[in-house]
């Protein structure tokens, strides 16, 4: 095959409609999330005349309660995508338990810090961003654990939520999971930065329409790095099952 005709550019549908639903609802609830819960932990806005006659620490607490039902749904749904959805959104290509994807690692991290000019070809996620995925999927589900430690303290007797309180000893109280919570939200903010300068470097550099995929789906990937088969991604002359 010539070089013009392997580096040429092939559409391919890399996330599912599941995958872009969760991606949106997670990053707007935690915009959301952090917002309302920065004003609950340290009131910034003050209004005037008694308290009933506004709510609005009421108010606050409402929108960031259904707001984390909201992201919990979105949290559990990708989980289950993970084991039901297609290949680029299973499990696997975020633990990296394949051999090829192991030996991805350091290629990649190599183009990140800016020591190789060409990121090794992956249609989904590359092996370092998969294992970066699941370190925040475990900070999701830490901040959905100790949410409801806080919510079920203050949830009313006869609530089912107030069951979640019995369960703060594990994190040594109340106090330490709003310590753990808060600290939880800046580490998944930062990660946020990360993640969009990680993705405009991808598209300046490779020019594969990774900005606009989260919204279409599709991906333009060249055709040398395309294996056999429709649902088969060749890496350097090895399969990445």
């Amino acid at each position: 095959m010539s070089d013009d005709t392997s580096t040429r550019p092939v559409r391919v549908y890399v996330w599912q409609v599941p995958v872009r639903i969760t991606h949106w609802l997670i990053a707007l609830s935690i915009v959301l999330l952090s917002i309302t819960g920065f004003y609950i932990g340290r009131p910034f806005i003050s209004v005037p005349g008694p308290a009933g006659d506004s709510f609005l620490m009421g108010w606050v607490k409402v929108i960031h309660g259904y707001t984390a039902y909201v992201f919990i749904a979105a949290v559990v749904a990708r989980m289950i995508w993970m084991f039901t959805g297609n290949q680029y959104a299973r499990w696997d290509k975020f633990l990296p338990v394949h051999r090829t994807r192991q030996k991805g690692m350091l290629p990649i991290v190599a183009f990140y810090s800016f020591v190789r000019n060409r990121a090794p070809g992956y249609v989904g996620h590359n092996p370092l961003a998969g294992t970066t995925y699941v370190l925040v999927f475990g900070l999701y589900l830490l901040a959905i654990a100790t949410g409801l430690f806080l919510r079920g303290a203050t949830a009313p007797a006869d609530s089912l939520l107030n069951w979640y309180a019995s369960l703060a000893p594990l994190v040594v109280g109340l106090q330490t999971a709003r310590w753990i919570h808060h600290a939880i939200m800046w580490l998944l903010l930062g990660f946020a930065v990360h993640h969009v300068y990680s993705a405009v470097l991808l598209a300046s550099v490779e020019k594969n329409g990774i900005m606009d995929s989260i919204f279409t789906g599709y991906k333009w990937v060249p055709d040398r790095d395309l294996g056999p088969g429709p649902y088969r991604w060749l890496h350097h002359g090895e399969l990445d099952e």
